[in-house]
């Protein structure tokens, strides 16, 4: 797993969903060679962003864990850094804008609208149909390879 996180973040993270994990833990998880984290770690840091955040269907899970991933890697400590702050914000906005421009939105339930998704706490169950039906795989792919991106060009940037 390790060559193909480095080589296709993309591919990672879609991946780690095809093996159980959310859509959040999966993008999150394929950045851990850069966040220094394990993966336990990762995971359960972005578990509860899963479903647009708990099944609320808010933020996508995808978007929400490449953020948390960026926030990891070029995220700022100092709060009274405003520089380090308003660098990070429009990093993040970059990534929602390529995102949008992708898929028209940033809100799962936007993105799963038309579709039958159940209601309440307890996730659907993975089945060949769940994975057939929903964009989730594709969105998950393109939030890593977007971030993957923004990364490469930040530190292109930096050289």
């Amino acid at each position: 797993m390790a060559d193909i996180i480095k080589n296709n973040r993309g591919e990672a993270a879609r991946e780690l969903f095809y093996e159980g994990y959310n859509c959040s833990q999966a993008v999150f998880c394929a950045f851990c060679d850069q966040t220094g984290l394990s993966m336990k770690q990762a995971a359960k840091m972005a578990s509860a962003l899963g479903g647009g955040m708990g099944r609320l269907r808010e933020v996508c899970g995808a978007f929400g864990g490449a953020v948390l991933a960026l926030s990891c890697i070029e995220g700022y400590a100092d709060p009274k850094d405003p520089a380090a702050k308003a660098a990070l914000y429009a990093r993040v906005q970059e990534l929602g804008r390529r995102f949008r421009e992708k898929h028209g939105s940033i809100v799962c339930r936007e993105l799963l609208s038309g579709l039958p998704v159940t209601t309440g706490g307890a996730p659907e169950p993975r089945t060949e149909a769940f994975y057939k039906r929903r964009p989730c795989p594709q969105l998950i792919y393109d939030a890593a390879q977007i971030l993957s991106d923004l990364l490469a060009e930040h530190s292109a940037e930096g050289e």
